[in-house]
């Protein structure tokens, strides 16, 4: 169902310069409207956010394929998803091989995306609770991506990321965002490059924006 879409929608990326290859192999077999309503499943492969309820949304694809790009991995890697939403990013990650662990504020959706993930046999532990601090007992970990907009760095995730790992989480104010992508050199050396003009819902937490 919708395979044709899926393809179109990889050239498309394709065409805004993504050229991991294991990221556009999970764009084509993740079915994004499966992580959709129903009622809006014929829009799942535009090129938009579309709402998912519960005033959140699933990233554009564009978006979810570049920070998945940043961030670089290697089949096997140990990822931390900071709001799971829909599931989409997670199962884009699952996809690639990665060893994913996902942290959810909004019960209501991370019982919908749990059992989902139950449903389609994804295989990520969710955590329901505040993705600002991380999930330290799982830490360190190989790549964390944030997927909410947050008025700094959390210095929690900064601290659960390992050598060599990268954190790409945007970075502004809560309407408009810079994709900021770290690069952990050593225990207390950092990296920074900044990519402007996203958007986000924004992170709620004691290391994010207040509820």
């Amino acid at each position: 169902m919708f395979e044709s879409e899926r393809y179109k929608l990889v050239e498309k990326l394709k065409e805004r310069k993504i050229t991991n290859l294991a990221v556009l192999d999970a764009f084509l077999r993740v079915e994004r409207h499966l992580f959709l309503p129903k009622a809006i499943e014929t829009h799942a492969y535009r090129d938009v956010a579309l709402p998912i309820g519960f005033g959140q949304t699933i990233s554009q694809p564009f978006t979810v394929a570049f920070m998945t790009q940043e961030l670089n991995l290697q089949k096997g890697d140990k990822v931390l998803e900071i709001g799971t939403g829909s599931g989409y990013q997670a199962a884009i990650l699952v996809n690639m091989g990665m060893r994913v662990f996902s942290i959810e504020r909004q019960f209501d959706i991370y019982s919908r995306t749990r059992y989902l993930f139950d449903q389609l046999n994804i295989n990520a532990l969710l955590k329901l609770g505040d993705g600002t601090i991380g999930w330290e007992e799982y830490a360190p970990f190989d790549g964390i991506i944030v997927t909410a907009g947050s008025p700094s760095i959390p210095n929690s995730l900064k601290k659960q990321l390992a050598v060599g790992g990268k954190l790409v989480i945007p970075v502004g104010d809560k309407s408009t965002q810079t994709l900021t992508v770290i690069t952990k050199l050593e225990a207390n050396k950092f990296e920074q490059k900044e990519i402007p003009s996203f958007t986000f819902v924004p992170l709620i937490g004691r290391e994010g924006w207040e509820n």
